[in-house]
């Protein structure tokens, strides 16, 4: 039978498709890869219906009708190869040689610091690149009970930074903002340092925080006078918090909104830009910007950075570590959960 059909083909005939030429295997994300060829110059004498590709270690399958297979189901930080067999209607041929090995990238993950004090984060393994936000506290307002003068807490600003390099086992400072005071250097929040990715922590009312990293917003202003004035927002991913007012405050340009009279501003979140902050009216709460909570019950600044009414707390800052780094960046691309 071979024999005849070699005569009308003129060439090798052995039912079954040779081998492919095996190509480059690329990771394209933690569980997904694909897989390059060359289709077999012997098709067996029969058309090629598609092909196979399979994965070691995990004999992980995936088929396609050509050149690249995408393959799914493999597990993150794990290394691999990957071979291709050709099929035509009575079956699979040989596969092919095995690829270059390639490492899938880590699982997406985070790590949240919300509560003032100093931290080691320690990268984890396969993690080598990072995103950090860092939103610094709110300052505490302030009231003269014998002049009855008042000044209300500006916002802390927020900095964010992209695909920081860093060393798997590797530990690396944070330091959260404590919102009690109203001095900048107990307000800061930072990743590593000051100079890397920086929310600035507020002083009094005109004492807005600002930021360091590849963008961010400064903290909106509080006010001061005679009354009750509000505090300032927190600052945005894109633009600064609102300001505080005697009797209303101003939305958010980013950020959080300004509190209204005796109400504190509001905070920003961690999850990326989002809405801006309302302004407070007289008596109302600062609204939360890009998903952060509004100021806090009366007149305690809203997490995380907004200030602080009368002699009330500014709003705590806060340290959010996203990785991998070079696929999830802020302002606003993937920095969701995990």
């Amino acid at each position: 039978m071979s024999g005849i059909l070699n005569a009308f083909t003129g060439g090798t005939y052995s039912g079954l498709p040779g081998a492919p030429t095996i190509g480059t295997a690329t990771a394209t994300g933690a569980t997904t890869a694909t897989v390059a060829f060359t289709a077999p110059t012997n098709t067996g004498g029969l058309s090629i219906t598609g092909y196979q590709a399979i994965s070691s270690p995990g004999s992980i399958t995936a088929t396609g009708a050509s050149s690249p297979i995408t393959v799914t189901g493999l597990t993150a930080s794990t290394s691999y190869t990957f071979q291709v067999r050709a099929q035509n209607s009575i079956g699979y041929g040989s596969y092919s040689g095995s690829s270059n090995s390639i490492t899938t990238s880590v699982a997406p993950s985070s790590q949240s610091y919300t509560s003032a004090g100093t931290y080691s984060w320690v990268a984890p393994t396969g993690v080598t690149s990072v995103s950090v936000v860092a939103v610094g506290a709110g300052s505490k307002g302030f009231y003269d009970g014998c002049t009855g003068a008042s000044q209300g807490g500006a916002g802390g600003g927020l900095g964010y930074k992209n695909a920081y390099s860093v060393t798997p086992g590797s530990s690396y400072t944070v330091v959260v903002g404590k919102g009690i005071n109203s001095t900048s250097a107990c307000n800061n929040s930072y990743f590593v340092s000051t100079a890397v990715v920086r929310g600035g922590g507020a002083t009094l009312y005109t004492g807005f925080g600002t930021y360091t990293g590849d963008g961010g917003g400064n903290g909106g202003n509080g006010t001061s006078g005679t009354g009750y004035p509000g505090g300032g927002g927190a600052g945005g991913y894109a633009g600064q918090g609102g300001n505080g007012g005697a009797c209303t405050g101003t939305a958010g340009a980013g950020g959080g909104g300004g509190g209204g009279a005796r109400r504190g501003g509001g905070g920003v979140g961690l999850y990326g830009q989002g809405t801006n902050g309302a302004a407070g009216a007289t008596t109302t709460r600062g609204g939360g910007g890009s998903c952060g909570q509004g100021g806090g019950s009366c007149l305690v600044g809203g997490a995380y950075g907004g200030g602080g009414s009368l002699c009330a707390v500014g709003g705590v800052g806060a340290v959010r570590i996203v990785w991998p780094g070079n696929t999830r960046t802020f302002p606003s691309t993937c920095v969701g959960s995990p």
